[in-house]
């Protein structure tokens, strides 16, 4: 039996910073302006893995026929990493809320919460595994 070569689909970003440390998204929008005090480097990773988690969420279950509404919060820690001696994330925890319409139970509910971790770009870009916690509908999941 012969497989067929399957190209992955490609998603290409781009951003720019001016000497202002201005940055622009090739996507447009608005500029961010550096403000070193409030969004440090390490904030803004943990906004992209707050949104990209959400957006995941978001993706599936659209996917399924559900409306979302979520919001999240994030923390992490960085320290030297044991293994190598430099300055990086050694723990983040991801504190996720949702209601989903209509509600989703049991298993599929855990299968969607997985989906959503899972196909976050930014969490499986990190060396360190965030550690999820999700509120659904009132309700801790475990």
């Amino acid at each position: 039996m012969r497989v067929a070569n399957v190209r992955a689909r490609v998603f290409p970003f781009a951003v720019s910073l001016d000497e202002r440390w201005t940055a622009s998204s090739d996507r447009g929008g608005t500029p961010l302006v550096d403000e070193p005090e409030p969004w440090t480097p390490e904030h803004l990773v943990l906004a992209a893995l707050c949104r990209c988690v959400m957006t995941s969420l978001r993706h599936h279950a659209r996917r399924a026929g559900l409306e979302v509404v979520s919001s999240a919060k994030a923390d992490g820690t960085v320290t030297l990493r044991d293994e190598d001696g430099r300055f990086a994330f050694v723990e983040i925890a991801v504190a996720v809320s949702a209601s989903l319409t209509p509600t989703l139970e049991g298993d599929a509910l855990r299968d969607l919460l997985a989906k959503a971790e899972r196909d976050c770009f930014v969490g499986a870009s990190l060396r360190v595994t965030p550690a999820y916690r999700w509120t659904v509908d009132g309700r801790e999941i475990g």
